[in-house]
């Protein structure tokens, strides 16, 4: 990191997990009594989080957890799995600890609809739950028709993996099929979208693939910006592990795709230039999930704007909304980020239900990328709420330097598979 050292900033994580651990302990309750009732749409990174630490803060609040599938399967690490050095099952979490310890009732249903005046929600199964405290961390969806040709049926023949499961199984299945000499085509949205840097990873994790199975192949990103996160370093580790295998596209030289054909394998850009490939992946344009969106929580732009200091929504009253729906200052959409607005919606709704003031919070967000299986780089900020909303700290966090060995490399590389089993644990396991 620039201008933090790694050893001051893992102090400075323990230093946040310690006073949380603090303002966490258990409050007592009365046998049989409940302090509230709270529901939380979706059991990802920042909906799972939520419920569990609620639970954690306060035993007597009541905590149901809505999510129509029995695991989670996440986009972090999903990258590695479409490499072929990761399997599907060892990014696939289920909730079975979220309910056994730590109390939390898991309902396998679709929230479709929120009656905020009367605090309840419609499941798609015809049940109904009421709230006190309303938690909605309903994900992303695709923008389907935002490039013309592009629908979910479309995505059967140029998959976007951009929600990880089958599309990524088929992604992978795809480049296995691929002769060698074949041209990749990723195509890359403009901001804001989930996982800035994850693109460039997926570009750096294919190219690993190729140039062991399929040497002769290239990959073509057409991107709808000038600019992407960690760029330097990505560009370095390009060059340096894939030599000429990975060309990059920017918006100024024609890059953003507005047409897709599908059967031809073929995509269009902005002034009409055709790219045709072997295998084709198109990440569509995103916005809020659609309980966000149907419900009112979303604005014009498709995202929800937030409290920056408790996550509650603008739109709504006792209701919060976290992860990569909400529009959250310079915070990006990660898998971070959403954990850390879990964490903090989940103590705004216990200090709120105990009648407790709440606190301006401070984030964290830390992002490794791996270029190969041993070369790691990473960017890690810290985020304060001021009058202008949540805005990165000066003076702290940074990216990997740029001129580094590579035994610094593969220590970065190690970094990020501790992140992900501590992360994971802190999320879904026990």
């Amino acid at each position: 990191m620039s201008t933090l050292s790694r050893r001051d900033f893992a102090k400075f994580i323990a230093a946040g997990a310690a006073a949380g651990a603090a303002i966490g302990a258990p409050s007592v309750w009365a046998q049989g009594r409940t302090r509230g009732r709270v529901v939380v749409i979706g059991g990802g990174w920042g909906g799972a989080t939520a419920a569990k630490k609620i639970r954690q803060m306060d035993r007597a609040i009541q905590v149901t957890l809505v999510e129509p599938s029995a695991s989670f399967v996440t986009c972090p690490f999903s990258n590695y799995v479409i490499a072929g050095w990761r399997q599907i099952n060892q990014i696939t979490h289920n909730y079975n600890a979220l309910a056994s310890r730590h109390g939390v009732t898991v309902v396998r249903d679709t929230a479709q609809a929120i009656d905020g005046a009367a605090k309840r929600v419609r499941l798609a199964g015809g049940r109904t739950l009421n709230y006190d405290k309303l938690i909605v961390a309903p994900g992303i969806d695709f923008r389907w028709g935002a490039i013309e040709g592009y629908d979910e049926r479309a995505s059967e023949k140029m998959p976007h993996a951009w929600k990880a499961g089958p599309q990524t199984l088929l992604l992978r299945r795809q480049l296995e099929a691929m002769a060698d000499g074949g041209l990749v085509i990723m195509t890359v949205p403009a901001n804001p979208f989930r996982c800035p840097p994850g693109p460039y990873e997926r570009a750096a994790q294919i190219a690993y693939y190729l140039k062991q199975r399929k040497p002769r192949s290239k990959i073509l990103i057409l991107d709808a910006k000038d600019a992407f996160s960690k760029q330097g370093l990505f560009q370095d580790g390009w060059q340096s592990q894939y030599p000429g295998m990975i060309e990059w596209v920017p918006l100024s030289r024609d890059g953003a795709v507005t047409k897709v054909m599908p059967n031809e394998l073929t995509v269009e850009t902005q002034l009409g230039e055709k790219h045709r490939g072997a295998v084709v992946n198109v990440i569509p344009p995103q916005f809020a999930g659609r309980i966000a969106r149907d419900s009112g929580l979303a604005n014009a732009s498709g995202w929800c704007p937030v409290n920056p200091a408790t996550f509650e929504s603008t739109q709504a009253q006792n209701v919060h909304v976290i992860g990569d729906a909400t529009i959250a200052g310079a915070m990006p959409k990660s898998g971070f980020a959403a954990n850390s607005q879990g964490k903090l919606a989940a103590l705004a709704v216990v200090n709120a239900l105990n009648a407790r003031p709440h606190a301006a919070p401070t984030f964290v967000n830390t992002c490794y990328s791996l270029i190969a299986p041993e070369y790691g780089i990473s960017v890690a900020d810290v985020f304060r709420v001021t009058d202008a909303g949540i805005v990165a700290a000066p003076n702290a966090g940074g990216v990997s330097p740029r001129q580094a060995d590579a035994a610094f490399r593969r220590s970065e590389a190690q970094y990020a598979l501790g992140w992900y089993a501590s992360m994971t644990q802190d999320i879904w396991g026990a």
